[in-house]
């Protein structure tokens, strides 16, 4: 009887996963506003709407980074791309940038937020300004853009897409302000999601987890593996598309976030697998 009930249970697991129910077609045209978009997963993801005919504006901090990946896109086949340089550090910065979407392409069908920042160097890991600076950047930028964007999101039925990294769903001794606002932003959006639902409203929200990210550890001597790349980029657009609750890449991170409350030694060897602890860290 265990092993039929594990068998039906694997089956559904894979069935899960490997359900393909994506139309690249129904991005041609789609009005993409994204952050993060000069390097990293957020770089692969315009590369991946340019392709498939979305218009695009993209911002990020550096100006000349975002040219070059703005240049890109052109050659890819994007019938429409804009850039806004901009510093989510800055309060006011969300509404001008979300303001300029609007302008240039009249309305939203995805927001797909991936911006991330690590406290500026020098600046205590654990102090209260490096909390705050990563609270602003981490979550409440998150926040901010969406509810800006959240009625013209409302218009269209479109999509809210959010990359986290695991450290949002199992914390870890050396990243505790990151995963704070990762932790904070998950609640966030799970409470949205549910609103939304009591209020009917068809907008979606797809929450991702592409593991652990370099620049949130490397100020606490540890070095994580990202899950970052081509692959991870379309594992996002897939399930922005299909309006999934969730994306995990890679999806063993699925299995670690459902045994995170019950068995911690596994998972405890699991965080281990992925991360590298430096000597400077353990001392």
């Amino acid at each position: 009887m265990k092993v039929l009930l594990l068998t039906v249970l694997g089956a559904l697991f894979f069935a899960y996963y490997w359900a393909d129910n994506f139309d690249p077609a129904s991005l041609q045209g789609a009005r993409v506003l994204l952050t993060g978009a000069s390097a990293g997963v957020g770089e692969e993801l315009a590369y991946h709407y340019a392709r498939l005919g979305s218009h695009l504006v993209l911002t990020a901090h550096t100006e000349a980074f975002l040219q070059k990946v703005v240049g890109n896109c052109r050659k890819l086949g994007a019938p429409k791309v804009f850039y806004i340089a901009a510093d989510m550090a800055s309060p006011e910065v969300p509404e001008r940038v979300v303001q300029f979407a609007l302008d240039k392409l009249g309305g939203l069908d995805y927001l797909v937020l991936n911006h991330l920042g690590a406290a500026p160097a020098g600046t205590p890991a654990r102090s209260t300004q490096a909390t705050r600076w990563l609270m602003q950047v981490n979550f409440l930028s998150y926040v901010q853009l969406t509810s800006l964007a959240l009625p013209s999101l409302t218009d269209s039925k479109g999509s809210l897409v959010v990359v986290s990294s695991l450290l949002g769903r199992v914390p870890t001794s050396f990243s505790s302000p990151y995963s704070a606002a990762k932790f904070a932003l998950d609640s966030f959006f799970g409470s949205l999601r549910r609103e939304l639902d009591v209020q009917d409203v068809n907008v979606a929200i797809t929450m991702c987890i592409l593991g652990l990210q370099d620049r949130s550890s490397a100020a606490e001597g540890i070095r994580a593996k990202a899950a970052l790349g081509p692959k991870a980029a379309l594992a996002v657009i897939r399930g922005g598309a299909t309006r999934a609750s969730g994306v995990f890449y890679p999806w063993r991170f699925h299995l670690l976030c459902l045994i995170r409350a019950w068995l911690p030694r596994p998972r405890a060897w699991f965080i281990r697998q992925e991360l590298n602890i430096t000597a400077a860290a353990t001392a």
